[in-house]
């Protein structure tokens, strides 16, 4: 068993952080950050899961095309932000660190804001997640906590079984954004935010980015970007 971390300034020992461990969000951040060697952890419904090592084409890669995406919308609507592995402190039971979060800016309307020490505080209006290992957390509890803090819309994107998941909140509940006739998921919350299924998918990106193109192209985008700058 990992022994306990002494915290020289306090001079007591600090348990370790272990998957399986139910704790408040204020303990759980106490001995995350007592332990900088671990890179991810996550408090879901009040219990802390720790994530196994990344492999490159179940998660690295997926996660990487999903970052291109995303930071591609970011880029060309002011007032946006995109944040890749932040912790997002939801409510007192649960902690995640997305795999990407898409959010709007708190002065101009957004739901979460950021912390005098730099955090995630709130429901961001999108959040993304590669889920490979992780899939039935993410498709349930992670899911459920989302749904109930008011996170807008949730992408899953389970790689082992190729096929993405994107639910919008609406009247309290998760519903799948289907396709339309092209194959392209079109976002209810960022206007402009287009995604061609399929290509992503299969690793085509610059057909992903030919789609998105499109959408930032749009009247609906062009007119959200003009919203944003009168806020």
């Amino acid at each position: 068993m990992t022994a306990s971390i002494e915290n020289s300034t306090i001079g007591k020992l600090i348990p370790p952080l272990e998957s399986g461990d139910r704790l408040t969000r204020h303990e759980f951040e106490r001995r995350y950050i007592a332990m900088p060697h671990i890179k991810k952890a996550e408090l879901i419904e009040g219990v802390v899961y720790l994530a196994s090592p990344v492999r490159f084409r179940s998660h690295g890669q997926p996660h990487g095309d999903l970052i291109i995406w995303l930071g591609t919308y970011k880029v060309s609507t002011p007032g946006i932000e995109l944040a890749d592995n932040a912790t997002v402190r939801l409510d007192l039971d649960n902690e995640p660190q997305p795999d990407a979060v898409l959010l709007i800016d708190e002065r101009l309307g957004g739901q979460a804001r950021i912390s005098n020490d730099d955090y995630i505080e709130g429901a961001p209006e999108l959040v993304a997640e590669v889920a490979a290992s992780s899939a039935s957390i993410d498709l349930h509890d992670k899911k459920r906590a989302y749904r109930r803090n008011g996170i807008q819309e949730y992408i899953v994107w389970q790689v082992l079984d190729n096929k993405l998941d994107w639910f919008s909140l609406q009247n309290g509940e998760y519903l799948l954004l289907k396709a339309d006739a092209n194959d392209v998921i079109k976002s209810q919350v960022f206007p402009g935010l287009w995604l061609a299924l399929s290509a992503l998918l299969t690793g085509d990106m610059t057909k992903v980015l030919a789609v998105l193109q499109e959408g930032l192209n749009s009247t609906e985008h062009v007119a959200f970007v003009q919203q944003l700058s009168q806020q």
